[in-house]
């Protein structure tokens, strides 16, 4: 099943660029799959604490 991967290139200071790769390798990951691990785990934590943290409905009378 081929699945749709767009492609782009990604600007990173060396120390950030080397940090993700030892951090990739402990998980022996690649740094392009660690990323993509990375930032989905974000988003779901992110939709997560958005969803629970919704502003409530207020009714203002005056």
């Amino acid at each position: 099943m081929a699945t749709n991967r767009r492609v782009f290139t990604l600007r990173l200071p060396d120390e950030v660029f080397d940090k993700i790769g030892r951090l990739a390798s402990k998980e022996r990951r690649s740094m392009t799959n660690y990323i993509e691990l990375v930032l989905l785990k974000h988003i779901e934590e992110v939709e997560r604490t958005s969803q629970t943290s919704s502003p409530t409905s207020h009714s203002h009378t005056t």
